[in-house]
């Protein structure tokens, strides 16, 4: 597991003020301190709920309703497997069993080697062409397990 990043205000502030002047700014301040540091850090709670404010009790929820944001550090390459009925009806539930058995975790989880993070997706827009899943921020459709396990090879022999 990686150790919690030690940071100051400052950090945060630094990448969230950009965003401080937007309508509904809480969304794009947590997707850019998610992009920065891999995950919304536990410190920055307070400086969101000062700057905009929000109580911590809010902030918080909102990162805790949206599966997208995590509170803690993730793998190398996310993983996002559509859960919708569109690609269930063709094969979504048994990719995604072959992908956790590959990676020996389940959604929410990081793999051991601290590759790949698994998460759910409630749709790709991807209907027509499903199974479907994103791999960081490259969409794959119509994905068997054999193509799968391509993938992350793939993503595995990457520096």
């Amino acid at each position: 597991m990686t150790p919690a990043l030690d940071l100051a205000d400052d950090d945060i502030l630094a990448v969230i003020m950009p965003y401080q002047d937007l309508p509904g700014a809480l969304l794009p301040m947590l997707h850019a301190l998610q992009d920065r540091f891999g995950h919304v850090p536990g410190q920055a709670v307070p400086v969101l709920a000062k700057t905009l404010n929000l109580s911590r009790a809010e902030v918080h929820g909102v990162i805790t309703y949206y599966h997208h944001f995590r509170d803690h550090p993730g793998g190398r390459h996310t993983i996002r497997v559509c859960r919708a009925e569109a690609c269930q009806a063709v094969g979504a539930d048994e990719l995604a069993a072959h992908i956790k058995k590959s990676l020996a975790c389940d959604f929410h989880q990081t793999s051991a080697d601290g590759h790949f993070s698994l998460e759910p997706a409630y749709c790709l827009g991807q209907c027509a062409i499903g199974p479907s899943l994103l791999i960081d921020d490259d969409i794959f459709a119509r994905v068997t397990p054999a193509r799968l396990d391509r993938l992350l090879q793939q993503k595995r022999d990457l520096p």
